[in-house]
C-alpha cells in the first residue's frame, strides 16, 4: 500500500501508529507557512479572507499546519506577492490576479476582464469548466499553483471629483481603477493609475488623481472616499465578479502530504464562500448610510458603456492575435460566458429585474 492510502484510509494518527516515513513525521510535527497579503488589516472582508483561509487550516489540521498572514507592506509590497511567491520569499500570497497583467495579460483572467463573468459565473468557470485546468497551467509559468478564495460580487464604478456626463470627460481623466481595466479606460482617453487600496484616499483627496474604485459600499466607506468625492458611479463594468486567488509556491505544495493539501483547499473554499456572504450582506447597510451622507449615485452614461464594451472586445481580439497565452484561455473564457449569460438571460436576470421593481 503506497503513503497516500495509508493517509486516506487511516488518517494521520494511525501513519504515526503504523510506522510513518520522515517526511510525514515532519508534517506531523508542524508546517508553517507564511502568507502576504496584497490588502491592508483595515479591510476586513479582504484581508479577512486571507485570515480565514489561515484559521480553517489550523483548526482542519489541529495545529499541525499554520499559516501566519501579513498585510500589504510586512513582508512585501501590495504588488510584490507574485515575485513573493515565485522566488518562494514566502509559501502563498493572497490576492488580486489582474494586479500583474504587466507580467502577462493572462493574469487577469484569473480575476476579471471588463465585461467578464459575473461571480458565479466565475465559480462555475473554475470549479465546473475548464477554468482552474487552464490557469493553473499558465501560473505553472511562474511556479504557482492556484485555489479561487474569494469574491466580491459585481462592483461599484468609483467616485469621482466631478459628474460624468458623457464619454467626453473620461477624456484626460487620471483614475485609479484596479488591474486589467486600465488598458480600456486608456482607450477611452483616460489616464489609468494603479495604486494600491492604502494609498488612494490620499491621491483622491490630494488631487493627484480625479477618480477612484475600489470596491463597493461596505470597503469604500470604511476607506472614506465620499469625504472626497462626491459622485458614485455604477455598475464597475471591469469587475462583474473580480475572484481572489491564493498562490502557493509549486515547490512548498508538492511538499504537503494529501492531507495538508486537501486541507488547504478547504480552507479556500470556505473563504471563497465567505467572502461574497459578507459583501452581499454589508453592502446594502453601508450604502444607505453613503446616501444619507449626501453622496451621489449615479449610473453610467449609456455612450460610456457603449463604449467602454466596443473598446474592450477589440482589445481581446488584438490580444487573441499576439498572445498565445491569452488566446488560449480567453477563447475557452468567451464560449463558457456566452452559454453563461444565455442561461441568466432567461432565469436569474429576469427573476432579478422583477423583484428589484417590487417594493418589498
Amino acid at each position: 500500500m503506497d503513503r497516500r492510502s495509508i493517509i486516506k484510509n487511516a488518517g494521520i494518527a494511525g501513519v504515526l501508529a503504523a510506522g510513518a516515513a520522515p517526511a510525514v513525521h515532519a508534517q506531523a510535527a508542524g508546517i508553517r507557512w507564511r502568507m502576504a497579503s496584497s490588502f491592508p488589516k483595515s479591510l476586513d472582508t479582504l484581508f479577512g479572507a486571507a485570515e480565514s483561509i489561515a484559521r480553517k487550516v489550523t483548526e482542519l489540521s489541529s495545529g499541525r499546519f499554520t499559516i501566519t498572514t501579513h498585510a500589504a507592506g510586512e513582508l512585501m509590497p501590495a504588488f510584490g506577492v507574485v515575485d513573493g511567491v515565485q522566488n518562494a520569499t514566502v509559501e502563498c500570497a493572497h490576492t488580486a490576479s489582474y494586479y500583474f497583467f504587466g507580467k502577462d495579460e493572462t493574469f487577469a483572467l484569473g480575476c476579471a476582464i471588463p465585461f467578464g463573468l459575473n461571480s458565479r459565473q466565475m465559480t462555475a468557470w473554475m470549479y465546473e469548466g475548464n477554468g482552474l485546468k487552464l490557469m493553473r497551467e499558465f501560473y505553472k509559468n511562474y511556479n504557482i499553483v492556484n485555489f479561487p478564495a474569494g469574491n466580491t460580487g459585481a462592483q461599484m464604478g468609483g467616485w469621482y471629483r466631478k459628474e460624468i456626463k458623457s464619454v467626453a470627460d473620461i477624456k484626460g481623466l487620471k483614475f485609479r481603477v484596479g488591474g486589467f481595466a486600465g488598458k480600456v479606460i486608456e482607450r477611452m482617453g483616460g489616464v489609468p493609475q494603479n495604486i494600491p487600496g492604502g494609498e488612494i484616499y490620499q491621491a483622491l483627496e490630494k488631487g493627484t488623481i480625479d477618480a477612484a474604485e475600489w470596491i463597493g459600499p461596505y470597503d469604500d466607506q470604511k476607506l472614506g472616499f465620499n469625504k472626497v468625492a462626491p459622485f458614485y458611479y455604477y455598475p464597475g463594468w471591469w469587475e462583474g465578479g473580480p475572484q481572489l486567488e491564493l498562490f502557493v509556491n509549486n515547490k512548498a505544495y508538492e511538499g504537503l502530504s494529501a492531507e495538508n493539501k486537501s486541507i488547504l483547499e478547504a480552507a479556500c473554499s470556505f473563504a471563497h464562500v465567505e467572502m461574497q456572504a459578507k459583501y452581499d450582506a454589508k453592502n446594502p447597510t453601508a450604502l444607505k448610510q453613503l446616501v444619507g451622507a449626501k453622496t451621489k449615485v449615479l449610473p453610467f452614461p449609456k455612450d460610456v458603456l457603449d463604449l467602454a464594451f466596443k473598446e474592450s472586445m477589440a482589445l481581446y481580439d488584438e490580444l487573441s492575435a499576439k498572445n498565445p497565452n491569452w488566446k488560449k484561455v480567453y477563447e475557452d473564457y468567451s464560449a463558457f460566458r456566452r452559454d453563461q449569460n444565455l442561461w441568466f438571460r432567461f432565469t436569474e436576470a429576469k427573476f432579478d429585474n422583477f423583484m428589484q421593481s417590487q417594493k418589498l
